[in-house]
């Protein structure tokens, strides 16, 4: 029988708000944010002070301001935070080599070979943290990582929760949708439209059921909601673009009557996208044409939100470029950026 998994995922309270709090002593106690260019800008992250007035990242600095005119917006130093998230990291590595991170505050551990007890190693990891950055982490134990990472979230800040394999039953029952991984916005809205909102409810369906409404993620969504999550930690696993193609049994010789398609693979894309890279920055939106001589062209445009009218005005620009020749083979693709670089990269698009 194979032995339970024991997963840690640490997630840094307030990350880069405790960084220039710690750095910056009159800041302590005070709502403050991170963000770019004050008003014009876009929030990086709040302070726990600010929180409270309804502050949170990526929101607009004129709209945190008008919730709590107060508020101390400081500039991003985002050297200094990648600095201190390589020390934290560092820590991490003294207990595991099975680190996979997800952004500069927050990592997933598996510490299986460990005979200790997971919540002990997880208050040691914290306790080192603060004792060599003077900033505090919560986290979340189990035995997978769906649990631990809605774990990390329950005893914020500076706390631990473990939810042990006995008791996922009673966890998941009445927990929101909208904590599942994959979960955005959209299906959300969709789920709560179909009367589930809780896990509990999502249960009462058969996986017929949830495939017929829900497509290939239903069944996904079946295992989900029942807590189990088979997914490994990986060491490296960043993955840079999604993608989509496909070869045509016969050339097409109508740029319009490539539209269909198009619109059909970056449906998919997206859906991807937003079940399992939700939480990674767009960075562009890409189209592939291979033409009827083998020739090919790739357009490009950075942007964080593709449309159907985008992709077609990259259709377009590639199909000219190409000479305007019969299409053999079509592709949609979605570049990510760095998890590292995601707020960066949100500041600097938030920023004028």
């Amino acid at each position: 029988m194979e032995a339970e998994r024991k997963i840690i995922h640490v997630d840094m309270d307030s990350f880069f708000a405790a960084i220039e709090q710690r750095e910056n002593p009159d800041l302590l106690g005070k709502p403050m944010a991170v963000g770019g260019d004050g008003r014009r800008g876009v929030l990086c992250t709040a302070s726990y002070e600010a929180r409270e007035y309804g502050c949170r990242s990526a929101m607009p600095g004129f709209k945190a301001l008008e919730l709590c005119p107060q508020l101390i917006i400081v500039p991003v130093r985002f050297d200094l935070y990648k600095e201190i998230s390589l020390k934290i990291r560092a820590i991490f590595g003294r207990f595991t080599e099975l680190i996979e991170p997800l952004s500069l505050d927050e990592a997933y551990l598996d510490v299986s070979h460990w005979k200790s007890d997971p919540a002990s190693i997880a208050r040691e990891i914290r306790a080192q943290i603060y004792e060599e950055t003077k900033l505090t982490a919560s986290a979340g134990i189990s035995s997978n990582k769906l649990i631990a990472k809605i774990a990390s979230d329950w005893q914020k800040p500076n706390g631990q929760h473990q939810v042990k394999s006995s008791e996922i039953d009673a966890f998941m029952r009445d927990l929101p949708v909208a904590k599942l991984w994959g979960v955005g916005k959209k299906m959300q809205e969709k789920l709560t439209d179909g009367g589930i909102r809780t896990c509990g409810d999502m249960q009462q369906l058969d996986k017929i059921t949830m495939a017929q409404r829900y497509g290939k993620w239903g069944l996904e969504l079946y295992d989900l909601c029942r807590g189990v999550d088979h997914r490994e930690v990986q060491i490296s696993r960043i993955r840079k673009s999604i993608s989509k193609e496909t070869t045509f049994s016969e050339d097409v010789n109508r740029v319009q009557d490539l539209f269909i398609d198009l619109e059909k693979m970056l449906e998919a894309v997206r859906e991807t996208q937003e079940q399992h890279y939700h939480e990674r920055t767009i960075k562009a939106t890409v189209v592939k044409l291979k033409f009827t001589d083998f020739t090919q062209t790739t357009i490009e445009r950075a942007t964080e939100l593709p449309s159907i009218d985008l992709v077609r005005e990259l259709l377009l620009e590639g199909w000219a470029r190409g000479g305007q020749k019969s299409v053999r083979l079509l592709g949609v693709g979605l570049k990510l950026a760095d998890p590292e670089l995601n707020t960066q990269s949100n500041l600097d698009l938030g920023m004028d």
